[in-house]
């Protein structure tokens, strides 16, 4: 009986014994996973940070996991956790929606560049028409009589005295006349002569300015024109005015130049260091003083020679000016567009330049923003060239970084 108490008093403290060395060997290694957990005080939603919430779960707007917000902002240090550069600075998601801060990624896009230039609109030379009498004469009246005035094609634009013209136009009547007594004739060869006479005396008022409708009026009439009506050959603008009542002008007497401003040229004068890279065929914008709708034209003449004083390279651009935005004369702004390769991008107000260098602010998550210096290339409208230090899909700050980039200049100057 004795033995039995001895057997089972040991067999009692054996247990004990292994259920406290077992209770030690268990919660001896708790301590440090307690002590490496971290309070959570919320979750947050990555995309929205001033979405905030007591319990994890999923963000109702955009279906993305909430992030835990620590305290001390930090985040968990268990294996495999993401490291944080210690130049990180933090901002609680309180603070970015009260600085506004918007994010963006780096993006690839078209590398093409802009050519920002000064242009003076003229009239398209290959559109302008010089009205000539083409015969000596003295001017009676003036239909056209001021520069700039509107007109159509067939208008009249002055009448003119000739006693050349008018001489030319009986020559024609007695060639008809001619004609006409020789129709029932018998000798072939004399009405062959007349028909060409007549045929040679009506080319002649073709080329002294009559018109058909003219010629047809004098055949009709039997009377000669004493006063001729000199019509507007195309439909424009009076560029240029030299007739005037009375005025005796001669066959090369330039009476009008009238100019069709449907179509416009636009010389732009290119920087001396970027006429190397402009060629005839590229696109270009030009927009008139006090607008904002660009008018879209076209490269197509490099003049040969740089200006002296401008060391500028005079383009000439072409474009529609159906509408009359353009007028001779008129400075616009010529935007010519350069095709380029693709490069990394990001919005112009995402890099704070300090003169020496250039930084970015990444989101690595948890409310905390590195700073990272890039390198930077050309910039295009709003939106600047990245060589180096970021990568495509990283999400960075696009607005409030001035603000980031002094909260991180206060932390560095406390170390």
């Amino acid at each position: 009986m004795k033995f039995v108490k001895f057997l089972f008093a040991v067999v009692v403290i054996g247990l004990l014994f292994a259920g406290g060395f077992g209770y030690g060997r268990w919660y001896s290694t708790r301590p440090s996973v307690v002590k490496n957990q971290r309070k959570i005080l919320y979750y947050v939603d990555s995309m929205h940070p001033w979405y905030k919430s007591d319990k994890p779960g999923v963000a109702p707007d955009c279906g993305m996991d909430l992030e835990p917000v620590y305290a001390q902002g930090a985040g968990p240090t268990e294996p495999g956790a993401p490291t944080r550069p210690a130049n990180a600075v933090e901002v609680t998601p309180d603070q970015q929606h009260l600085i506004g801060m918007k994010y963006g990624t780096p993006e690839w896009t078209d590398g093409g560049e802009t050519i920002h230039a000064p242009g003076r609109v003229m009239p398209d030379e290959t559109l302008l028409t010089r009205v000539q009498a083409r015969t000596d004469g003295w001017i009676l009246t003036v239909d056209a009589n001021f520069t700039g005035k509107p007109v159509t094609r067939g208008q009249p634009l002055l009448t003119l005295y000739s006693p050349e013209l008018l001489a030319a136009q009986q020559e024609y009547l007695l060639a008809l006349k001619a004609r006409s007594l020789m129709q029932h004739s018998s000798m072939q060869e004399s009405m062959a002569n007349n028909e060409s006479l007549a045929e040679a005396a009506r080319r002649r008022l073709l080329l002294l300015n009559l018109t058909e409708a003219q010629i047809a009026g004098v055949e009709q009439a039997q009377q000669p024109l004493q006063n001729i009506a000199i019509s507007a050959p195309v439909s424009g603008y009076v560029m240029a005015r030299n007739a005037f009542p009375g005025q005796r002008v001669t066959a090369e007497t330039e009476l009008y130049t009238l100019a069709d401003l449907s179509g416009v040229w636009v010389i732009a004068d290119v920087p001396e260091a970027d006429a190397a890279r402009v060629r005839p065929g590229q696109s270009a914008h030009v927009t008139a003083p006090g607008s904002n709708v660009p008018l879209f034209a076209r490269v197509t003449f490099l003049q040969p020679q740089v200006d002296p004083v401008s060391r500028t390279l005079k383009v000439r651009l072409e474009l529609a000016n159906k509408e009359m935005q353009l007028r001779p004369e008129m400075w616009v702004q010529a935007d010519i567009e350069l095709a380029g390769e693709r490069h990394l991008t990001v919005p112009a107000d995402a890099v704070l330049d300090a003169g020496t260098s250039k930084t970015v602010f990444v989101d690595r998550g948890n409310g905390y923003f590195e700073p990272r210096a890039v390198a930077t290339g050309a910039r295009n409208a709003d939106r600047v060239q990245i060589l180096s230090g970021l990568k495509a899909g990283e999400r960075i700050v696009t607005s409030g970084a001035f603000l980031m980039n002094s909260e991180s200049q206060m932390k560095a100057a406390t170390r």
